[in-house]
C-alpha cells in the first residue's frame, strides 16, 4: 500500500483528463470507482424500465380482471332474472288442480337439464303408488287458514291417493 504523499505526487503527475485509481495503480480516464457506479447508474435505468413496464402490465391485468368481473355480474343478475321468471314457480306454470302444467314442466326441465317430469298418472301403477306413497307421508296441512285445499291437498286429489 502507498502512502499518502505517495498518492498525491502521482496524482498530480497524472496527464490532464486521466485521473489516479488506487485499486489499478495508475492514470486512467475513469477509476474503477466511477466504472461502478455507471454500471449501477445503467442497471438502475434498466431495472427502473423493467418495473414500469410490470406495472404496466399489472394495470391491464387489473382492467381485464374487473371487465371480466362486469361481465360475470351481468350474467349472474339476468340468470337471477331468469330464475324469478321461470313458469314452474310462477301461478301461470302451476295447474289449478294440483301439479305442473304443461308449460311448468317444460320451463322446470329447461332449467334442469337431465329432468324428466311426466304428467300425472291417476289410473294407477307403480309411479302412482310411489308418489302416494311419498306425499301422503309428508306433513303439513290439507287446507289453509282461509279453509282452501292446500297445494298438497290439491296434488293427492288429482293423483287420485
Amino acid at each position: 500500500m502507498i502512502s499518502f504523499k505517495e498518492y498525491i505526487f502521482e496524482a498530480k503527475n497524472c496527464p490532464e483528463g486521466t485521473s489516479y485509481c488506487n485499486k489499478c495503480g495508475s492514470c486512467v480516464q475513469k477509476t474503477c470507482d466511477q466504472k461502478k457506479a455507471e454500471k449501477t447508474v445503467k442497471e438502475d435505468a434498466t431495472s427502473n424500465k423493467k418495473m414500469q413496464l410490470q406495472r404496466k402490465q399489472l394495470m391491464l391485468n387489473r382492467q381485464k380482471l374487473q371487465l371480466q368481473m362486469k361481465s360475470v355480474q351481468k350474467k349472474d343478475a339476468s340468470q337471477d332474472m331468469s330464475m324469478k321468471e321461470s313458469a314452474w314457480q310462477r301461478k301461470e306454470g302451476k295447474n289449478k288442480e294440483g301439479g305442473l302444467n304443461e308449460k311448468g314442466r317444460k320451463s322446470y326441465e329447461r332449467e334442469n337439464p337431465g329432468s324428466d317430469l311426466k304428467a300425472p298418472q291417476p289410473e294407477g301403477g307403480p309411479r302412482k303408488r310411489s308418489f302416494c306413497a311419498r306425499m301422503g307421508g309428508n306433513k303439513g296441512p290439507m287446507k289453509d287458514e282461509k279453509g282452501r285445499p292446500t297445494r298438497k291437498a290439491l296434488a293427492l286429489r288429482k293423483w287420485k291417493c
